[in-house]
């Protein structure tokens, strides 16, 4: 018992010795990008091809759009210790002008813009501390890109969310929440692949209807609480592993929900973000669509070129 004990911590130890080594700026478990190369810093929006948005507007026959985000205002629940201030610094905040007597207004947003409200995680914003086969310790983000790589005070030097193109695609709503028949999931409830394989089937979708660069939007009924702190701070139902990696084999160019998608390891951030470039838009509003029962429809949300940012505000649209 105690040899097998050892051979097993051995190959262990050689297993994650392997690893390392591994792990030079060139090459790592993740980096560089099968498809993409080295250099890439657009991630899941690089599926988004003219052929794919000609295919996407075909979805419009009504013309109804829809919100898919929340107001931006100084009561929305912030996770942590964020911020969001709007001021208009006098009212009017310049002299009237000119014959006419024309007056003017501006206002001053002090915020971590592209992390609060409705947010896009862009390609900066989550990375993994890791060793080195130097020995080096540093923070791994998206196609490799280290912490020396980026960091600036001013903004990140690599993977900015101005990278990101625009998202002009097809959108599928998988409601978990209607499948289960609640109004809201209920906290740490784990969302499983027989959840998301039935959601689909009630929703008259079938697997194969899902195709590169997609953005795959989950209803969990966490809008319906908002701006009840808890949407922010609380613990909402998740997707599973098995779910990730079917997402990940699906490659969308993003994912989005009412909530994060987020379990207590943070496997949505590592495994579809850091690691696949599959972008993750939190906290949206489906309380003007979900009675539509529409699951496929043109979906539009362009990041904002905020040059250096981790994420970014947006007006998420579906359009059918």
């Amino acid at each position: 018992m105690i040899k097998h004990t050892l051979l097993g911590t051995f190959l262990l130890c050689s297993a994650f010795s392997l690893l390392v080594q591994a792990q030079t700026p060139e090459k790592g478990p993740w980096w560089p990008h099968p498809i993409w190369g080295a250099a890439d810093q657009a991630g899941g929006s690089n599926w988004i091809t003219p052929e794919k948005i000609v295919k996407a507007l075909s979805l419009v026959k009504s013309g109804k759009v829809f919100e898919l985000g929340h107001l931006y205002e100084r009561d929305m629940p912030l996770i942590g210790k964020r911020s969001y201030n709007l001021f208009i610094p006098a009212f009017p905040t310049y002299e009237p002008t000119g014959k006419d007597q024309i007056v003017f207004n501006d206002e001053y947003v002090t915020a971590e813009i592209g992390q609060v409200g409705t947010q896009f995680d862009g390609p900066g914003h989550v990375g993994k501390r890791m060793t080195m086969a130097d020995g080096t310790t540093t923070e791994v983000f998206y196609n490799g890109m280290t912490t020396k790589e980026m960091r600036s005070p001013y903004g990140l030097l690599k993977l900015g969310v101005e990278n990101v193109k625009p998202i002009i695609t097809k959108g599928v709503l998988i409601d978990i929440a209607a499948y289960k028949g609640v109004d809201t999931l209920p906290e740490r409830y784990e969302i499983t692949m027989e959840d998301v394989r039935n959601t689909l089937a009630k929703e008259g979708l079938k697997e194969t209807d899902i195709e590169p660069g997609d953005a795959l939007l989950f209803n969990l009924g966490w809008w319906r609480i908002w701006p009840d702190p808890k949407t922010t701070a609380g613990s909402p139902a998740y997707i599973g592993s098995e779910v990730i990696q079917w997402i990940i084999a699906r490659k969308p160019s993003m994912v989005g929900s009412d909530a994060n998608l987020d379990g207590p390891d943070a496997k949505v951030h590592g495994e579809l973000i850091l690691k696949n470039g599959i972008f993750n838009l939190e906290l949206m509003d489906f309380a003007s669509f979900h009675t539509e029962k529409v699951y496929k429809f043109l979906f539009v949300f362009t990041p904002l070129r905020l040059k250096g940012a981790t994420g970014s505000p947006g007006r998420p649209l579906a359009i059918y």
